[in-house]
């Protein structure tokens, strides 16, 4: 048997080859984006995978397929099932032919994400079965384990992963793809057109399934119990468990649950009336704590713990046993604080800078994407980033706010090539239609860049590499209604451009659109055409001023009273800095 070093994510989409899964569709978004990767560069001949323009439409895709008799699968990360829920709520109740599973990437601790929502409680709330994971091998064995649940039971698995469960690496032992048949498609509208009459029925079916595989999850082998010392017994899931297994070893019994919807009462009950104490150990919600609180168990829990962040072993054993870390090597030396920072050569930079110009006349909103960046200093970008669309929607209630207040400035909007086709497009013709006062920008930059430059509906390739048709922005955007007099599509290092493209914007009245279109310089075939170009400054005419430096370029620094191009590899010469300079001191080699 071959034993490989995986991240959760590899496992997940070796688990989905193993278990024969014929469909893969996803929205990429850290810590998820990995699964749809690895599945297409690894097993793309026999799943068919794809991006999506949203994770609502690769749930619904995966579920078309699924009801089709395919086995089939939906990878998004937590905020994303806040756009699927739609669809996942109905699917929760028709089921499906072949298994479906839809993968939640949960991320405590908001590394890359606007919160921390524990997608735990949608399980309960939509009727799902729930699978969680502890490590990369149970991420391979449990996906295999959540389509044979979804077929057994008739119910979609919510796939529940941690930001650290998906990218740490431990040993997975791989096995064969055993081949499950697609099942051939029959019309069943009693059990998948969901009109209210059919709903209360397939409702009723559900609850009762549902009963049935709390029987079987008090048997299944995803739950198990681990017997050491019975003076103190942990219940608990996911990476969870492997922190409490760090800290207390063989000191303690563990309940260790990985299907925790719906959760197993009665084995629940035989541990807990095993031990003497009790304690609940979970990132996020107290999922499992009510459980055994409504079984009438007292615990240790959230009264500890707490439900914001990420844990540790440092954090429990602090927290748990009131003991100090065991003696680790320490250095007095801090690193420096680095923040995210646009790259150099980013197109954003120069549509920041121009905004800078004319922050007094402007209230900006922004969006999740790389060029949520530009919040930060010297830029000052925008106020305001809800989620992924609301850069086009927000604005056209805050301008009727500062509207009733007299205030005059106007409220410009911004989100990305691949949000605009997330959920922007929808934002778009209500701006029409309201003929809301604002400026929307759409900041194309050719790519999905910031989860790590995967393909969209702009791009002339689809995620199998092979030719795909492009959706042309500019297209979309005349056809909800703009012309050449409310419409300007320009290059965001031109700070002329800009300039003008922002000017126009404050001075129309009704909406206005400002593309901005320039390619993302870490694009392979972009980043080639840079080598052996960068900018240099002549010291003689350098005045010192530092206006190059408020642009934030990373190849740009001052060092001993030198201001100097640091980095020319990571210069591309998109001349930016040689606009901001009045000395003309910057000029452009290798152009």
């Amino acid at each position: 048997m071959k034993i490989e070093i995986m991240t959760g994510d590899e496992a997940v989409a070796r688990g989905a080859y193993e278990a024969s899964c014929h469909l893969a569709a996803a929205y990429p978004g850290t810590p998820s984006t990995e699964i749809l990767e690895n599945i297409s560069a690894l097993y793309a001949d026999v799943i068919d995978c794809r991006w999506t323009t949203n994770e609502k439409t690769a749930l619904e895709v995966a579920g078309g397929a699924a009801i089709g008799g395919m086995r089939a699968l939906a990878a998004m990360k937590h905020v994303g099932v806040n756009v699927a829920a739609d669809p996942m709520f109905t699917f929760g109740m028709t089921g499906s032919e072949g298994g479906l599973v839809i993968i939640s990437a949960d991320d405590p601790a908001c590394h890359s994400s606007q919160n921390e929502q524990d997608n735990r409680l949608y399980a309960p709330h939509a009727k799902l079965a729930m699978v969680e994971a502890s490590d990369s091998q149970e991420c391979k064995d449990y996906i295999k384990a959540s389509f044979e649940i979804s077929e057994k039971f008739d119910i979609p698995v919510l796939f529940r992963m941690t930001t650290r469960v998906c990218h740490a690496k431990s040993l997975v032992k791989l096995e064969d793809r055993q081949e499950v048949a697609i099942k051939p498609y029959e019309s069943k509208p009693n059990k998948y057109a969901m009109l209210p009459a059919a709903a209360r029925v397939r409702h009723a079916i559900r609850e009762k399934l549902l009963i049935e595989l709390e029987e079987y999850a008090n048997t299944s082998p995803l739950n198990r119990t681990e017997w050491g010392d019975k003076k103190v017994g942990i219940v608990t899931s996911g990476i969870s468990y492997q922190y409490a297994r760090d800290v207390f070893g063989d000191n303690a019994s563990y309940l260790k649950l990985g299907l925790t919807h719906p959760l197993p009462g009665n084995l629940i009950k035989s541990f807990c009336q095993e031990v003497e104490t009790i304690l609940v150990i979970e990132e996020g919600e107290p999922y499992l704590e009510t459980k055994v609180r409504t079984l009438g168990f007292d615990c240790t829990g959230k009264d500890k713990l707490p439900n914001q962040g990420e844990f540790s072993t440092s954090l429990l054993r602090r927290l748990l046993t009131g003991e100090a870390d065991p003696e680790i090597y320490t250095t007095d030396v801090k690193a420096p604080p680095r923040p995210p920072v646009l790259c150099a050569g980013c197109p954003h930079r120069g549509y920041y800078n121009a905004m800078k110009k004319r922050k007094k006349d402007i209230v900006a909103v922004g969006d999740i994407g790389c060029y949520a960046l530009g919040v930060n200093e010297p830029f000052n970008g925008f106020d305001i980033s809800i989620c992924m669309g609301a850069g086009f929607t927000v604005p056209i209630g805050l301008s009727k706010a500062l509207e009733k207040q007299g205030d005059k400035r106007k409220v410009f909007g911004m989100l990305g090539d691949s949000t605009f086709f997330h959920s922007g497009m929808t934002g778009l013709v209500d701006v029409v239609h309201s003929d809301a006062n604002v400026v929307i920008c759409i900041l194309d930059n050719d790519i999905t860049a910031m989860t790590g430059h995967q393909v969209n509906p702009g791009t002339d390739v689809a995620l199998n590499g092979q030719p795909a048709r492009v959706v042309s922005i500019e297209s979309v955007v005349r056809g909800a209604g703009f012309t050449d007099e409310n419409l300007r599509i320009v290059n965001p290092i031109s700070q002329a451009e800009m300039d003008a493209a922002i000017d126009d914007g404050i001075k129309a009245k009704g909406p206005f659109v400002i593309i901005t279109k320039y390619p993302c310089a870490l694009i392979k075939e972009v980043a080639r055409t840079y080598v052996g170009k960068y900018c240099v400054i002549d010291q003689d005419k350098c005045k010192k001023c530092k206006a190059c430096l408020k642009i934030a370029c990373p190849a740009i620094a001052l060092k001993d009273g030198v201001i100097a191009i640091v980095d020319r590899d990571a210069c591309t010469a998109c001349g930016l800095c040689m606009q901001v300079c009045k000395f003309g001191a910057i000029s452009k080699v290798g152009v």
